[in-house]
């Protein structure tokens, strides 16, 4: 399993967001935070919400960092890059970040909410 530091090493300006994603999640919703080498997971009894960098896969001018969260409905919001249903009842929400103050009190809600249903 990489370190945080290994799994950034080639993109740097995706970790000022992420420590920005790991504080508003540890603040907010208590979980365990599991580095694999595609992505960050936090879950509390189930993953909740994942952290990837979509540089590491795409070619051309990407997000420096995608929050994917968990929810049992569709939320209709505007702000999700996509959103897509893997199996019945459960929604994966894509959010695109791009800079610190993407990570709002919308975004907290919506990270609690994933949290509450994780657990």
């Amino acid at each position: 399993m990489p370190t945080l530091d290994e799994f950034f090493v080639d993109f740097s300006d995706s970790r000022p967001l992420f420590d920005e994603l790991r504080r508003v999640i540890d603040e907010n919703c208590p979980s365990e935070m599991i580095v694999s080498k595609s992505q960050v997971a936090f879950r509390r009894k189930k993953a909740f919400a994942w952290a990837w960098v979509p540089g590491r896969y795409l070619l051309g001018k990407v997000a420096p960092l995608v929050l994917s969260v968990s929810m049992p409905q569709r939320d209709a919001s505007p702000r999700w890059k996509e959103v897509v249903q893997p199996a019945p009842g459960r929604f994966m929400h894509h959010l695109e970040l791009y800079k610190l103050e993407d990570l709002d009190e919308q975004v907290i809600e919506w990270l609690r909410s994933a949290w509450n249903w994780a657990g």
